[in-house]
């Protein structure tokens, strides 16, 4: 007799991330309020009131048919702009090369907290754009990094805090924005694959991370402004990643009524141009006329007003918002106190994220120095610079201020220079211990010009001539240490030349706190633990991109900074991913578990892209100890080679880190979770993210470079398909049975997938078919069977095997098409009724008796509805038979 289980299997939950469930709830209510609102409310809603007519860089008009406010929009990513007193935090550069999740949280956690306070709406930042393929680029400071995956868990952590705090957070500038010259009229031109696994990517990650708003960008995308681009705002952001939240323009960066607001504009900044010539408002009462001429629908104008609702509601700004307590234009003077004891997160993050470049025979920490002597106007507050009180909040510890504060308890003389005069610099070092040289180098924004840069910096050069100064006073100082405060790479040759210079510390840009932090270093309060987010190369050169000067056509591709030195075999200076310690760690016990499908992402859109792209498919592990004689914390970074039969990649991706704090002597774990995504190329025929066949290969180490660990891991395709029209969709196991051969020819016309691992055992018509594409496989990841079985109507269970398989298989296709809602499942493969037979008594019987007992467990759980036993003979054809695909049935 043959016995099978027919499982009618209950419909199973969508799968819906939280950020989709957040979404849905905010849209309910959005679009009850949305129905009590005028036209007039619609336009004003989405329409800035123009420059300098609110308290804040960026208002909306307070609709009168619903309790909604005028929308306070305000700069920036540093903290809250034209506003005293805030908290001047560590730029985003800083941020990523603390490479600490924890501290990227606290600090969007502070920044949304002191908006929140001062009644800003929408905090315009984090930033993911410019991601900073050019390093002269003027605003690559304001990001996480050189690196997508590294700048997408910032933006990740960074959003998730500022909007658990209550604002909304804007991921800014979407997208090409990569230098400032010409931004407003050049043509960022990148290629598919280029964009989305560079430059996208970050953007998923907020996406992901339920951000409420997306900024899109003054330049042109591929010949279209960024603002008036449908392909790349409702394409790609909203439809592709599923976006749920509202795109604004940056300021005055919108260029047309109708075309903007076809293309998927919802909001536009500020409303007007600079100048607020009514001319320049290209929404307000245009925008009614357009919808009234039939140019723009209505349905449009609804579902902008829905998505600024929506993302209202999902903050939580309904509930108890506090107004406006500053005013941008009158000189900002809050009228609350919102720092509370963020400047302990400010020193946190600035402390962490110094990197140790050079520490010839341990010179630091210092420990009770007889003399110091302080040289460069980079020790104190720059006026003009990213920390001047006019524009981004006071510094309340100079670099100078805090050192002469530590001298003091130890007894230690300080002599100083704050100038960059080489001859005075060289006078106070040539009689002190040490000698610590500041210097720096900024950049401007593309309206703002900083000591005669308008935006990109010019050259990568120390500022005020510095490779100079340090020379000075290296000639006359044996133990010369070099802080450097800049805004992207800085060439090193000159100063890494004198062998007097004995240690080199990088200190980004570190706000308010940065006298603390860099004491704290200095003297190994804490040892240093922070990894460049950018290579630092020997020559301006190496970098392989530049500025330039009308549109950018983006040849490098893929290839920028470390991705670009690897494949050049360019030696850098230093790294990406590169920083010393005061202590030392070892690697050990590299484990690889990964088994995953291959081939295109299949899951529903979510917030971020298809939601298995976002699916655990495993970990690698390895054991990391701290070697050294004082505690400290190391950043363990993973990377993934692709196999050969990917097309042209990057030697090795960034697709992992864990940082592990370490007493001396102590060991820890350090886990990297890998996603469909990790292991994924964009395939631009497709259009999908495409898990690739063959070798992956897996670097483990302390920098791109510093690899400590290596191995691989193979995976093959899995799937089986038919391409032929569905009327069902079949799916089985054991394609090489004959029951399975038998049902492939009965059923041809419908699609048919299966898992092979036999394929010489097929007939010649199934392995001569030119639409079933055969491939072998030993795996039974869960991840897989979901993808395969998805959409299925029918899953068949047809394998004489091991009971492993037999039991555990059946087991994880019950489970997968649980998840995925597939409607029915037959079991087993037996020639008896096998409930007629005792476990142990018939041991061929044994997996059929323990799948039927999980069956029935899955059944009183409720997630199937029924289970009926199938007895039949053991025939092939016959069964068959039993088939009726019309009535969606099995007749017997």
């Amino acid at each position: 007799m043959y016995s099978a289980f027919l499982l009618l299997l209950a419909s199973a939950t969508p799968i819906v991330s939280a950020q989709s469930a957040s979404w849905s709830a905010a849209y309910s209510k959005a679009t009850a309020a949305l129905s009590k609102l005028s036209q007039n409310d619609k336009i004003g809603m989405v329409t800035g009131v123009g420059w300098g007519k609110g308290p804040c860089v960026g208002n909306t008009a307070a609709p009168s048919g619903i309790s909604f406010p005028s929308l306070c929009i305000q700069d920036s990513p540093l903290g809250v702009r034209y506003a005293n007193p805030v908290t001047a935090f560590p730029a985003g550069t800083n941020a990523g090369m603390t490479w600490d999740r924890t501290l990227m949280n606290q600090r969007g956690a502070a920044l949304g907290a002191e908006s929140k306070g001062l009644g800003v709406h929408v905090q315009l930042g984090p930033v993911a754009g410019p991601l900073g393929k050019i390093a002269q680029g003027g605003r690559g400071w304001e990001g996480f990094g050189t690196d997508p995956y590294l700048s997408g868990v910032a933006m990740i952590e960074t959003i998730t805090g500022m909007q658990s705090s209550g604002t909304q957070a804007c991921a800014k500038h979407y997208i090409g924005n990569e230098q400032e010259l010409n931004r407003e009229s050049m043509s960022s031109n990148i290629d598919d694959r280029t964009l989305h696994e560079l430059y996208l990517w970050p953007f998923a990650d907020a996406v992901r991370a339920n951000v409420a708003s997306v900024m899109c960008s003054y330049n042109q995308i591929n010949g279209t402004f960024s603002c008036e681009n449908e392909e790349s705002m409702t394409g790609i952001l909203k439809t592709e990643l599923g976006f749920p939240g509202y795109i604004m323009s940056d300021w005055d960066a919108q260029h047309t009524t109708v075309t903007s607001a076809n293309s998927g504009l919802d909001m536009t900044m500020p409303g007007s141009d600079y100048s607020d010539t009514p001319s320049s408002v290209l929404w307000g009462q245009n925008l009614a006329n357009a919808i009234s001429s039939g140019q723009v629908a209505q349905s449009r104008l609804d579902d902008m007003v829905t998505r600024i609702l929506a993302a209202w509601y999902l903050v939580g700004q309904d509930q108890g918002f506090p107004a406006v307590a500053f005013n941008s234009w009158t000189g900002g003077q809050a009228s609350v106190n919102v720092t509370s004891n963020h400047n302990q997160v400010a020193r946190a993050v600035a402390r962490d994220s110094i990197v140790l470049l050079k520490n010839t025979n341990s010179t630091l920490p210092l420990n009770k120095p007889s003399s110091i002597a302080i040289i460069g106007t980079d020790a104190q507050t720059n006026p003009s610079g990213p920390n001047a009180c006019t524009d981004r909040g006071c510094d309340t510890g100079t670099l100078a201020m805090a050192i002469k504060t530590r001298a003091a308890s130890d007894g230690t003389t300080i002599t100083t220079s704050i100038s960059d005069n080489g001859s005075a610099g060289a006078s106070v070092a040539q009689s002190a211990e040490y000698a610590i040289v500041f210097i720096n180098s900024d950049s401007g924004e593309g309206y703002i010009t900083v000591e005669g840069v308008a935006g990109d910096r010019n050259n990568l050069d120390p500022w005020h001539s510095g490779n100079a100064l340090v020379q000075s006073v290296a000639a006359v100082n044996k133990k010369t240490i070099v802080v450097i405060h800049s805004v992207g790479p800085v060439i090193l040759e000159t100063i890494l030349a004198q062998p007097n210079v004995v240690a080199v510390v990088w200190a980004g840009i570190p706000g308010q706190e940065s006298g603390s932090a860099l004491t704290d270093i200095l003297y190994g309060s804490t040892a240093p633990s922070g990894k460049l987010t950018y290579t630092i190369a020997k020559q301006a050169s190496d970098y392989g991109t530049a500025v330039v000067s009308g549109s950018d056509n983006y040849p490098e591709g893929l290839f920028i900074d470390y991705r670009h030195f690897d494949k050049s075999n360019i030696e850098p200076r230093y790294e990406f991913g590169y920083g010393l310690s005061y202590t030392t760690f070892g690697y050990t016990n590299l484990a690889i578990d990964i088994t995953v499908s291959t081939g295109p992402t299949t899951g529903q859109t979510v917030p971020g892209g298809p939601s298995d792209l976002f699916e655990s498919v495993g970990t690698v592990t390895v054991q990391v100890a701290n070697t050294g004689s004082v505690a400290g914390s190391e950043v363990a970074q993973l990377y993934i080679g692709l196999p050969s039969s990917a097309p042209s990649s990057p030697p090795k991706q960034l697709r992992g880190f864990d940082k592990l704090s370490l007493a001396a002597g102590a060991s820890g774990t350090a886990t990297f979770d890998l996603t469909r995504r990790d292991l994924s190329y964009w395939d631009v025929s497709k259009q999908k993210w495409v898990v690739p066949s063959g070798v992956f290969t897996v670097y483990v180490g302390a920098s791109s470079r510093d690899i400590r660990l290596q191995g691989t891991f193979t995976l093959d395709h899995v799937i089986c398909r038919a391409n032929t029209d569905p009327v069902w969709t079949v799916w089985w196991t054991g394609l090489d049975r004959p029951y399975s051969v038998f049902i492939w020819l009965d059923l041809q016309g419908n699609e048919s997938m299966g898992l092979c691992r036999t394929p010489s055992k097929l007939p010649s018509q199934l392995r001569n078919e030119p639409g079933l594409i055969i491939h072998t496989t030993s795996s039974t990841y869960i991840t897989m069977f979901r993808a395969a079985v998805q959409d299925a109507h029918l899953v068949n269970f047809f394998y004489l095997s091991p009971p492993s398989l037999m039991i555990d298989g059946q087991k994880l296709l019950i489970d997968a098409c649980i998840a995925e809602g597939v409607p029915r499942y037959t079991a087993g493969n037996w020639s008896m009724d096998s409930r007629k037979s005792e476990l142990g008594k018939q041991p061929p019987k044994d997996p059929t008796k323990l799948v039927q007992a999980y069956i029935e467990d899955r059944e009183a759980e409720g997630r199937i509805k029924a289970v009926h036993v199938l007895n039949s003979c053991f025939l092939e054809r016959p069964w068959v038979g039993m088939w009726d695909a019309k009535g969606d049935l099995f007749k017997y």
